[in-house]
């Protein structure tokens, strides 16, 4: 076989979870995430009958990163595994004062990685970052409270996935948006465990402008107030799992297909990112 410059190429299912308010907590309390952060992972998936120990990890703390084995069903990753998630979140949570709860955001997509020195490379590993750091899932989590999980699908993920009727979620528990970042501009599928995604206000989210500069601080946002009713299933066609989801280019111009969904401007915050090559998401 016949190999390029870039190595083999491959597309495989990710995955990224970042844990809301890690910086702002002391010591002990980082130390408890940092403890009980890989075991509800675990624990989620054995639920979904997904060997973990396969996984090809980057942990970050409050955060991880993992590229799953090739042949990993996408169906899993998305439930039973989301829904053992939030109930071993809420497990945790459920004798703890609020400043102790932990809550966590989540990504999943299914796209090209390819193997490099120091982690993976390819726009599958960016993507699945920038949807994980953007601010409408950012605010998604802040403005529902009670909430424990906060999950963001790309295309791939939803489109062939949850519409296709391949889990008991329905497409309307999801709100689509489009996320704008610099090179990246796609689209997301966002569902909060527990709550109506449709009613939460996920801030300035109409422009669809893409500056090209970092907007915001990255800080997680106060909780806003007031609903905005969003679009929860796809509007034209998307890449199947087997195809994967290129990113588009810097041209500013909305992806094709992208219908009712909210428009909002992505910020990257803590994912360490050269060239393509992602070393990891932290804070």
């Amino acid at each position: 076989m016949s190999v390029g410059a870039m190595g083999v190429f491959g597309r495989r299912l990710l995955f990224a979870v970042d844990a809301r308010g890690y910086g702002s907590a002391d010591t002990a309390r980082q130390r408890d995430i940092q403890t009980v952060l890989p075991r509800l992972l675990s624990d989620a998936a054995e639920a979904a009958g997904l060997d973990r120990a396969s996984w090809v990890r980057q942990a970050g703390g409050d955060s991880e990163f993992a590229v799953l084995p090739a042949g990993s069903g996408e169906q899993a990753l998305v439930e039973p595994f989301m829904r053992r998630l939030d109930a071993g979140l809420r497990a945790y949570n459920r004798d703890r004062v609020p400043a102790a709860r932990l809550a966590l955001r989540a990504a999943v997509h299914f796209g090209p990685a390819s193997e490099a020195p120091n982690g993976f490379v390819g726009p599958g590993p960016v993507e699945v970052s920038r949807i994980l750091e953007s601010e409408p899932l950012r605010r998604a989590l802040a403005a529902a409270p009670d909430a424990t999980l906060a999950v963001a699908l790309t295309a791939p993920i939803f489109t062939e996935i949850v519409a296709q009727g391949y889990t008991n979620f329905r497409p309307e528990e999801f709100r689509e948006v489009v996320v704008a970042k610099k090179e990246y501009r796609g689209r997301a599928w966002l569902w909060v465990a527990g709550c109506d995604v449709h009613t939460l206000d996920l801030g300035d989210s109409d422009s669809g402008s893409d500056s090209g500069s970092d907007s915001g601080s990255g800080s997680e946002p106060d909780s806003p107030s007031g609903s905005r009713p969003g679009s929860g299933t796809a509007s034209g066609s998307a890449s199947a799992p087997n195809s994967g989801l290129a990113s588009d280019s810097d041209s500013g111009s909305t992806p094709s297909g992208v219908g009712g969904g909210d428009s909002v401007t992505n910020n990257l915050y803590g994912t360490t990112i050269r060239g393509n090559v992602v070393f990891g998401i932290s804070k």
